[in-house]
């Protein structure tokens, strides 16, 4: 019904159809855009808390820009006619067909209570929201509180007093109860009617039905919560998983100082490269052990997976290299017990590794992997891969055994361990290889490992790389024994 706040006023006429048109034609040319874009990014099916936010936003607009054009509609269409009391009603328009009856026009009515007679006028739209049957009578003011919500009874019944009592508008929600137990989510809003004197004559009141509204708003609710709870368990996750790999690895980002009584028998020096695509700590490791009789350990790995499962696994692991390597067992003995210890784990993993023992007396470096990129040397300002020995993944065969491979080393001798994930994308294996060995002339220009490192890091470190990489250089320095 118009508004209006005395007896006396016109009825406003509904606007210009023309100007009223342009507005139905520009929401529904948004609404088609929305739902365009809504199934585009839909597209993937991915069904992570960011993805079911984002589909409860898209939805929540799409149910906006509905009810914008359909009240458009009927702003440019004006009331519809009242139905003549107790008509008879066809079957197909029953209590029950109005239950189901779900078009938009029937979310917005209106209604209007006579205070000097008691007598009530509803809209057919509020006839189908509050799933009454037309052909009964409207509700009086003293009756409509039985078809509301009995928590919400006090709200309505203030708002109705304010309205008459101090001429107070009414704009709030209330939850109905349509026949068969449905409640739905109405907003009302209404004004006092004012008769010649400045009394109060009548209300009227246009209800809206916003069930659906409230439900895709409590979607994006709910979705932006559970995201933000998925966002906070994975940053505890991932503080989880760094402060383990600072506990576990070598703290150093450069050059480390092993802890011999006499001189440094290598020259080392690495760093880890963080992954540009997630966010999230994997079992990546690069590590340097002083053996007794100064023989020095180096290994780096990478166990599958992220998080703290994945680091908590590569801190077993290389603890359990550590340990063993400390008794002096050698390298591929060292990786059988490895790939033993993965496959009787709990949690089934794979990994790979590369460990090299190096004795400085004779420069001489045995060293063994498992299914690992080999270790690169440079002499001379070339370089070249390794021949590797044996090896297959950390888990992947039961009863595997490891072979080892052996290496002279000379004064000045440049050896690159590094896992999959130091180059950028998906490239590995002998094409990663290649790309370190076209820096062989820098190398030879380096003076330090750390020197090294740095021209690693000044070509890759830039790079996107879908998981962290590791990457440990060591340098033979002049004076340390003799072949």
């Amino acid at each position: 019904m118009p508004s209006h706040l005395s007896a006396d006023h016109p009825a406003a006429q509904p606007p210009g159809r023309g100007r009223v048109d342009a507005l139905i034609s520009q929401a529904r040319r948004l609404k088609g855009e929305v739902d365009a874009v809504r199934r585009d990014a839909q597209g993937d099916g991915t069904d992570d808390p960011h993805g079911r936010w984002q589909r409860a936003l898209y939805d929540l607009a799409l149910h906006q820009l509905e009810d914008l054009d359909e009240h458009l509609a009927q702003l440019r269409d004006g009331p519809r006619p009242e139905p003549a009391p107790r008509s008879p009603v066809p079957a197909a328009r029953t209590a029950s067909a109005c239950a189901a009856d779900r078009s938009l026009l029937s979310r917005v009515g209106s209604a209007e209570w006579d205070l000097l007679t008691d007598a009530a006028t509803w809209s057919p739209e509020l006839y189908a929201i509050l799933g009454r049957d037309p052909a009964t009578p409207p509700l009086t003011l003293d009756e409509l509180p039985s078809l509301v919500f009995e928590e919400d009874r006090p709200k309505l019944t203030a708002m109705v007093t304010g309205c008459l009592v101090d001429a107070r508008r009414i704009d709030g929600e209330i939850r109905v109860v349509r026949p068969g137990g449905e409640v739905r989510t109405v907003h009302m809003m209404g004004e006092p009617v004012l008769d010649a004197d400045g009394s109060t004559a009548s209300m009227w009141a246009v209800l809206r039905d916003v069930s659906e509204l409230r439900r895709s708003r409590q979607a994006v609710s709910e979705t932006r919560d559970s995201l933000q709870r998925h966002r906070q368990q994975e940053q505890a996750e991932h503080r989880l998983a760094v402060e383990l790999q600072e506990a576990v690895l070598p703290a150093w980002r450069g050059t480390l100082r092993l802890p011999h009584h006499g001189r440094q028998s290598l020259d080392l020096s690495g760093r880890c490269l963080p992954s540009t695509t997630s966010t999230q700590a994997g079992g990546t490791w690069y590590d340097a052990l002083e053996l007794p009789g100064d023989d020095t350990l180096l290994s780096v790995g990478d166990l599958t997976g992220h998080g703290p499962a994945a680091t908590t696994g590569m801190a077993v692991l290389l603890g359990a290299l550590r340990g063993m390597a400390m008794t002096g067992t050698r390298p591929g003995p060292l990786m059988t017990l490895l790939n033993r210890l993965l496959d009787t784990t709990a949690q089934p993993a794979l990994g790979s590794a590369v460990c090299c023992r190096y004795r400085p007396e004779t420069r001489t470096l045995v060293w063994a992997h498992a299914g690992h990129p080999a270790p690169l040397l440079f002499r001379d300002g070339t370089g070249r891969r390794l021949t590797p020995p044996d090896g297959v993944l950390l888990g992947a065969t039961p009863g595997a055994a490891y072979g080892e491979a052996e290496e002279i080393l000379e004064t000045g001798d440049v050896l690159l361990l590094h896992t999959d994930g130091l180059m950028p994308g998906p490239a590995t294996g002998p094409v990663s290889g290649d790309r370190l060995l076209g820096l062989a002339p820098r190398f030879a220009a380096a003076a330090t490992a750390e020197d090294c490192l740095r021209v690693v890091v000044e070509e890759l470190g830039g790079s996107d790389r879908e998981i962290d990489g590791c990457v440990l250089v060591a340098r033979v320095p002049a004076g340390h024994g003799a072949p």
